[in-house]
């Protein structure tokens, strides 16, 4: 069967310089088996299916597949993918979009960030991060071999952190930034331990003053080595950053600059909501037969 596909570039304006996921639009009396199957032969960090909701609040329902096996949530599709629902004529029934998936109900709203060259108004896609499901201090026998693992020495890091919310996320927190981009971890040693960087910009890159961060991830028990641009893990660490008081309630963080990406996180604490954003682009579009 013929069904409407999109491939999404996620966290850049610049297409191809973030994080793709793969999009099958119409999903409707596809197998676990056959999902899976399609994730592994995208080999991308995330592709997703677009089914009808279940519950009566929700606007479509959001399976995520990496490819190892299935995610209740990730941040990058779930963006991509409601880029992929609108472009193919999907509409909310209210004021935002709520994507059910694995973890329940997710809110993305639609946000105005300004006029483009020509004057049309621009938006991006935001999601609202969820509670985390484990949080606290990491054990420091555990901290102790991860550090080893990503060649890092103990005073590199100066905290660390779960910050789980569907992927099993361990953050572990650097002196800088450009600390993070220096890691070179040995995948090995690393396990299947899912393990973000953060590391602040006290003054901003050069050329980029707006960016306070720098994140990486790293996933090898999902067939991951390093995610480009990882909402999810963003997410995660924007709870623990804000609930700790170490970020300021609106935020850029880089990610991907490791791997010649230019991935931007757009983090707004709104008092209510910790919300996620960052640029969508169609990048490929068309159908597959599966």
């Amino acid at each position: 069967m013929t069904r409407r596909f999109a491939q999404v570039d996620v966290f850049s304006s610049i297409p191809v310089a973030g994080n793709p996921v793969a999009v099958v639009v119409d999903s409707d009396g596809l197998t676990d088996e056959q999902m899976a199957a399609f994730a592994r032969w995208t080999n991308l960090s995330e592709t997703t299916f677009l089914l009808p909701p279940e519950s009566s609040d929700a606007d479509y329902r959001l399976r995520i597949f990496t490819p190892a096996g299935e995610l209740p949530f990730a941040g990058h599709p779930t963006l991509g993918s409601a880029h992929a629902w609108l472009e193919s004529g999907g509409s909310p029934a209210g004021d935002r979009i709520i994507q059910e998936c694995g973890i329940g109900l997710v809110p993305i709203r639609r946000e105005q960030i300004g006029p483009d060259d020509a004057g049309a108004e621009r938006t991006r896609l935001a999601f609202a991060a969820p509670p985390l499901s484990r949080s606290g201090p990491v054990d420091a026998d555990l901290v102790a071999d991860v550090i080893a693992a990503l060649r890092l020495e103990p005073s590199d890091v100066v905290d660390a952190q779960w910050v789980a919310n569907g992927p099993d996320w361990m953050a572990l927190m650097l002196t800088s930034g450009q600390r993070v981009v220096e890691v070179e971890p040995d995948m090995v040693a690393l396990g299947t331990h899912e393990v973000g960087l953060v590391g602040p910009y006290p003054d901003g890159l050069p050329g980029e003053p707006e960016v306070d961060f720098e994140v990486r991830a790293f996933a090898p028990g999902f067939g991951i080595a390093e995610d480009p641009v990882t909402g999810s893990l963003n997410a995660g660490i924007a709870v623990w950053l804000r609930r700790d008081g170490l970020a300021p309630a609106s935020y850029v963080a880089a990610q991907g600059t490791a791997l010649g990406r230019s991935g931007r996180v757009h983090v707004t604490d709104d008092g209510t909501d910790i919300w996620v954003g960052g640029a969508t682009t169609t990048v490929i579009a068309g159908t597959v037969v599966l």
